[in-house]
């Protein structure tokens, strides 16, 4: 019988299976489009789209699933409640940036990446204004739809 789950590369030291999931290369192409791992990004616009995917998708749990849902202003508390949310995210990513890249805030060579102080709150601005983007987006959406 053959195994189609064994140790990545034959090294069972690595710690990562080898999957038919894992190891195609349609997995391997999805993953690397992801804003987080595409090329030619700057970390502005990484943030940024990583920021507009979130925020658009935060309102709707708050609006839906709130403590005011069955009230008429649900959509208003559940926009407010995503931007705290938003808020308090982009403290979190500006505090691991400040703590993690303490000696490295000058550039590198490579300017795309995230690995240092600078991309990093490039990246953390982005991902602020993109998140509350996608919230006033979606809240527009939904406040001029009929359901």
């Amino acid at each position: 019988m053959i195994s189609f789950i064994r140790p990545y590369n034959d090294d069972p030291s690595v710690g990562h299976l080898s999957t038919p999931v894992t190891s195609s290369s349609a997995t391997k192409a999805y993953l690397g489009n992801l804003p987080a791992y595409r090329k030619g990004l700057s970390p502005l616009l990484r943030g940024l789209e990583i920021g507009m995917a979130h925020g658009y998708l935060v309102l709707g749990p708050f609006e839906k699933l709130g403590p005011l849902r069955t009230s008429e202003i649900a959509l208003l508390i559940g926009f407010l409640s995503a931007v705290g949310l938003v808020t308090i995210l982009t403290i979190c990513l500006s505090m691991y940036g400040k703590v993690t890249f303490q000696e490295s805030m000058g550039t590198t060579s490579n300017t795309d990446e995230l690995v240092n102080g600078k991309n990093w709150n490039q990246f953390t601005s982005g991902f602020f204004i993109g998140s509350f983007g996608g919230i006033s987006f979606a809240y527009l959406i939904l406040l001029n739809l009929d359901y």
